[in-house]
């Protein structure tokens, strides 16, 4: 899908076509096709490479400089799935006309800017428009992590009655989602502090501004603090994990106990009944209460026992 726009001076945000392009314009390519990466290759004269750098799912974090244009590649976080998280790479272009985005499908992120929002940036201010993307990527990151701590809780509040394996597979999601997000967050954070080392006199096509540093600046401030959440969140979810296994397998233990009691308890009055049923002269045999007697002391050692096993905290 290939999406073109460009801020107009009122504020709102023009939707333009290929045979419209004009300078200044955001070209928002979403899991593009060869022919779309083709046909914007050869309009803004950028790098194919540049274009397909975003489709790898796997890519991680860097920025690219060549003649006439600035690649950033930077992971931004998604949901796949009710309580799974994960990150998709996207490629942010810019030249001396336009700035490109990339990525393999539509993200959260990059929803963010749209009609409703289009007073709040300008896609011909490249520089700061690149550093709000690189912003509203980093409080998202943010936003999922207080999300994993809210999930993270109630699990821990089920784990305390549930002797079941869900609980603790939905921890493991989480921590995998906490991995994840930890590795693009390192990266992140690299292509920021060379971001900052670039200033205009070095490379034209990013010109800085003070406002354009204020807001760097504070993208590294949220990428950092994300990375110090992602850190903690992950040493609790490893202990909670850690704790509640072994807390599920002492309620197992318990449960196994209690049937070993209840076993011994049960086998008594079997063995009582089974003597006194065998085919020879037997106490009782010939009293018309004898299966009364019986009753009675198999019912007798059966509490006995129940007694020793409570005082030896079987139950």
């Amino acid at each position: 899908m290939l999406q073109i726009y460009k801020s107009a001076e009122s504020g709102f945000l023009n939707e333009l076509t290929l045979k419209t392009l004009e300078k200044g314009a955001w070209i928002n390519i979403i899991d593009p096709t060869p022919y779309e990466l083709k046909v914007v290759a050869d309009l803004t004269e950028v790098e194919p490479d540049f274009l397909r750098s975003a489709l790898d799912d796997e890519e991680r974090s860097h920025t690219d400089v060549e003649e006439g244009s600035i690649m950033v590649l930077t992971n931004v976080p998604v949901v796949v799935g009710e309580e799974s998280y994960d990150t998709l790479p996207l490629a942010i272009i810019l030249t001396a006309e336009y700035i490109i985005t990339v990525c393999l499908d539509e993200t959260p992120v990059m929803a963010e800017f749209n009609e409703r929002t289009a007073k709040l940036f300008r896609t011909y201010k490249r520089t700061q428009f690149l550093f709000q993307i690189l912003y509203k990527s980093a409080t998202y990151y943010l936003k999922y992590l207080r999300q994993i701590n809210k999930i993270s809780d109630e699990i821990e509040e089920m784990l305390r009655t549930s002797m079941k394996n869900r609980e603790i597979l939905r921890l493991l999601e989480l921590q995998k989602a906490l991995t994840y997000f930890n590795a693009a967050l390192r990266s992140n954070g690299a292509v920021l502090d060379k971001l900052l080392r670039l200033r205009s006199g070095q490379q034209p096509i990013l010109k800085m501004y003070e406002e354009d540093e204020d807001l760097l600046e504070d993208v590294i401030i949220e990428n950092k603090q994300a990375r110090e959440m992602v850190e903690m969140y992950s040493q609790i979810l490893s202990r909670l994990t850690g704790t509640f296994s072994s807390i599920i397998s002492n309620n197992l233990n318990m449960v196994m106990k209690f049937l070993a009691a209840m076993t011994i308890i049960l086998a008594i009055p079997t063995l009582i009944s089974g003597l006194f049923g065998m085919n020879v002269p037997v106490p009782f045999g010939e009293d018309i209460h004898g299966f009364i007697y019986v009753i009675l002391i198999a019912c007798c050692f059966s509490a006995a026992s129940a007694y020793v096993l409570w005082h030896r905290d079987m139950f």
